[in-house]
């Protein structure tokens, strides 16, 4: 199965085989355990769900715990699904490892929640343009018109107006990546590109798609 979670660990560059350097970013993805299946008779689709972050029990739930135990699992910190071809071929209880689901040339998706970058102007979020800065305009960075005199009686604000607002901090998908190496002997896997979060984030890869031919 082509999916796996990992952290980011940052950026750099490696050289291909006529010397250009390729900027990439390193992800490291310890051995996920595979914690259970989602089966169509059950649950009404197919996949297979993945931990990663081993912690102490006291620090679960106890219907979590409980549920471990039942598993024969050490409890972890996080848990993704992957609704992805041969999810199932994986047994639960066992590992699944970076270099059995990625190998280079591959393109991948991935996953990550965005940074967040606190309450916002719509320059900063929408990347609006400014206004005069002449001393006199009195209007530099502010919204402007939001159109509610409306034909018809529609003195309202439309819903999804581009306004302030909190930016950054949500979840985005960056397509079709190439992977450019797999480091089986520290879990790691280098994507050529970046991907959203930031170091230290948990992100999720798996297989593009909507594939393109070579990927990024």
């Amino acid at each position: 199965m082509k999916g796996i979670i990992g952290t980011k660990v940052g950026m750099t560059q490696v050289f291909d085989d006529e010397g250009r350097a390729v900027p990439v970013t390193v992800i490291h993805a310890e051995p996920n355990v595979v914690v259970r299946h989602r089966t169509l008779e059950k649950d009404g689709y197919e996949a297979v769900q993945l931990g990663v972050g081993f912690i102490k029990p006291h620090k679960v739930k106890k219907p979590q715990r409980v549920d471990f135990e039942k598993r024969g699992i050490r409890p972890v910190r996080y848990l993704r699904e992957f609704r992805l071809p041969g999810a199932l071929d994986l047994p639960v209880g066992s590992e699944h490892r970076v270099e059995a689901a990625f190998q280079a040339g591959d393109v991948v998706d991935v996953t990550g929640i965005s940074k967040g970058k606190g309450f916002a102007g719509v320059i900063k979020r929408w990347g609006f343009r400014r206004g005069p800065m002449s001393h006199g305009s009195k209007y530099h960075r502010r919204v402007g018109s939001l159109g509610p005199r409306m034909s018809g009686g529609g003195g309202r604000v439309r819903p999804g107006r581009k306004m302030p607002g909190r930016a950054g901090h949500r979840r985005v998908t960056v397509l079709n990546l190439k992977v450019v190496r797999v480091d089986a002997d520290r879990n790691l896997l280098l994507v050529k590109g970046a991907v959203p979060g930031p170091k230290g984030g948990l992100v999720l890869v798996r297989q593009a798609v909507r594939q393109r031919e070579g990927g990024q």
